[in-house]
């Protein structure tokens, strides 16, 4: 009993045997008078056990009730006895024994992950056609569909994952980009097996924003560490690296010379470098804060770019349409709704683009001069709530997939906006959404928590 008192206690609050005690001792019954306790029940009955196995939120049980007193019984201690405060932030006890198991685990999967064998048949599959893909190749268009179930759960970045993509390369569609807060870029079977195949640290910040090469053999991404990084697919060694002065959270490669690129960021400026000689060649200035998306248009003569700039009366410079070769500004009245649009997207068969807008919809603008807004037809159900919710078609166009930060995915048919289909995919929010070029109904989704989800 002593011992259970003694532990309630604060070490400020305890008494020193040599130097607090008081002058008049304490008899014994005085002193169980002070400290009374109740003794906690060696067993429950089973019937308070299944009671409270099987409680739910909307039925709670009363403080008063006998289930209470019998599953919850309460100790009282002496008046001056204190708990010390719970500091947020700390991390649980871990036994040296799971520590030594925990640790003897990665190291086990760090060898497997390195042995010969497996990065022989890493490299194969980073240049050869996958069995899982063989037999879709040669198809002109795949027909859009909507996935069924989860074919890969993996749990491999240890921060949020900004963006999936699928490699662009038909024979190599296999391959899966995702790029994570956590610093990395890695590259997955995502098709077949769902391992990892390779992981690029080529930042010392979190990665933003990354894309594949038309090529299919080199990787683009920008990073908080203020630079763009061009990677070698087969060796991971950096091909070409620039310096942008500023954070990059977008970047696009230009359609008909991908080896010129743009960033944006958190900067008034949108800069095109040249990957061959490591030069920047333009600069477009929109006197605005911050760069959140850029999308190149046809065959790359013209791009629009998304900002962080909403007026008063007007959205001004929201989305800005320039010319790629002259850096001239071709229009910037073309979203007049006071809201931000983190992400933009291309129709893979038409001349339109859609816009992620954080009034919780997608709205539908024509790709050709003056760029008009459908006022007609846009998409919504789904939340985006400051996040850089992604959004994608499918590869015939006839399916426009996106991100929520519901951490659901939704699926809306593009020529009608009528919502399709509605899966539970997250437990947070949904960044990034990405259709197969050539396996139908094949999905990748990415969310907040660092998960990627294969979907079938």
């Amino acid at each position: 009993m002593n011992s259970l008192v003694d532990y309630d206690c604060d070490s400020e609050d305890s008494l020193d045997p040599e130097e607090n005690l008081p002058e008049k001792s304490v008899s014994s019954a005085e002193s169980e008078e002070r400290f009374q306790t109740v003794t906690l029940p060696l067993k429950r009955p089973d019937s308070d056990i299944y009671h409270h196995r099987h409680q739910t939120e909307d039925h709670k049980i009363p403080q008063g009730s006998k289930w209470f007193e019998s599953a919850c019984p309460v100790v009282q201690t002496s008046v001056c006895s204190k708990r010390p405060p719970v500091l947020g932030g700390l991390r649980p006890y871990v036994s040296k024994r799971q520590r030594l198991i925990t640790q003897s685990e990665s190291a086990a999967l760090e060898n497997t992950e390195n042995s010969p064998d497996l990065q022989a048949k890493n490299l194969r599959l980073l240049t050869e056609v996958s069995e899982r893909v063989q037999p879709f190749l040669g198809r002109n268009v795949v027909r859009g569909e909507l996935p069924k179930r989860v074919q890969h759960q993996l749990h491999a970045h240890r921060g949020p994952v900004n963006t999936v993509q699928w490699c662009p390369v038909p024979h190599l569609s296999h391959l899966l980009l995702s790029a994570s807060m956590d610093k990395t870029l890695k590259v997955w079977d995502g098709a077949g097996s769902g391992r990892c195949l390779q992981t690029y640290s080529t930042h010392h910040g979190a990665v933003r924003d990354a894309c594949w090469l038309p090529c299919g053999r080199r990787l683009l991404s920008g990073s908080f560490d203020n630079t763009t990084s061009v990677t070698d697919l087969e060796t991971g060694q950096v091909v070409a690296r620039v310096d942008n002065e500023f954070k990059v959270t977008c970047l696009a490669f230009q359609p008909s010379d991908p080896s010129l690129f743009l960033c944006g960021g958190f900067s008034t400026e949108v800069k095109a470098w040249d990957s061959r000689t490591c030069k920047m060649v333009r600069v477009y200035k929109a006197g605005i804060q911050q760069t959140l998306d850029i999308l190149f248009l046809g065959e790359g003569k013209e791009f629009v770019s998304s900002s962080d700039v909403v007026s008063r009366d007007s959205a001004d410079r929201t989305l800005i349409a320039w010319d790629f070769l002259t850096s001239a500004k071709i229009s910037n009245q073309i979203f007049h709704e006071r809201y931000t649009c983190p992400s933009l997207a291309m129709h893979p068969q038409e001349d339109s683009f859609v816009a992620q807008t954080n009034g919780n919809y997608i709205a539908l603008f024509s790709a050709q001069r003056p760029y008009r807004m459908n006022k007609r037809k846009r998409y919504e159900g789904h939340k985006v709530e400051g996040y850089s919710v992604k959004c994608e078609c499918s590869s015939d166009g006839t399916i426009l997939a996106t991100g929520s930060s519901t951490g659901s995915v939704h699926f809306y048919e593009f020529q009608s906006a009528q919502s399709l289909l509605t899966l539970r995919a997250h437990q947070q929010a949904c960044m990034c959404v990405s259709y197969h070029p050539v396996i139908p109904a094949m999905l990748a989704t990415c969310d907040w928590g660092g998960e990627i989800k294969i979907w079938i």
